[in-house]
């Protein structure tokens, strides 16, 4: 695959070894040639690295068995997802989840993505809907600027929000940043 058709998400293999693309831009400065630069996770190390590729690179993509699953509940530093249709339960240590426990509420549904049988990474949805359950209450008549205040979620997550948002409302929340995207 060219490198420029990359995608976050993807499995690649580079110097031997395997890598899941967590984030990607197509770059063209001025009159310099253009090249992709993406941000890649060492599946076996966990560490996190930024790689800059040529655009015509070829590069070798790995296919992972990604299986539809239920978040059930936190273990300690890990947490257990169950796959809906055979029901198989499924422990996810904490380097491989990251931040998605902060997007996930118990039963929501995410892509697991397996390799040689061991979870590799999480692909969440673009949005996820939680509850406020604290935030500072809204100043009345602020509404000439584009003010935010912040405000913490039932999932742990921290974010910002507009100042009519209140205590116990339903926010929809984009999973790429954590940025406030609309009442649900």
């Amino acid at each position: 695959m060219k490198s420029t058709d990359l995608r976050p998400g993807l499995g690649v293999q580079l110097d031997g070894k395997l890598y899941v693309i967590t984030a990607f831009e197509h770059r063209t400065p001025g009159n310099l040639r253009s090249f992709v630069q993406v941000k890649i996770k060492d599946i076996v190390a966990g560490k996190t690295v930024e790689k800059r590729l040529n655009s015509g690179d070829d590069i070798e993509v790995v296919n992972f068995d990604r299986r539809e699953m239920e978040y059930l509940y936190p273990e300690g530093d890990a947490a257990v997802f169950m796959d809906g249709e055979t029901f198989d339960q499924v422990t996810v240590q904490a380097d491989v989840l990251g931040d998605a426990l902060k997007y996930l509420e118990p039963n929501a549904r995410c892509v697991v993505m397996f390799h040689d049988g061991n979870p590799v990474t999480l692909d969440l949805p673009s949005s996820v809907e939680v509850t406020v359950t604290e935030t500072p209450p809204g100043i009345k008549g602020a509404t000439a600027t584009n003010q935010l205040k912040e405000a913490t979620c039932d999932t742990g997550l921290k974010t910002r929000v507009p100042p009519f948002i209140e205590v116990g409302e339903r926010i929809k929340i984009a999973t790429a940043d954590g940025s406030y995207m609309s009442r649900a």
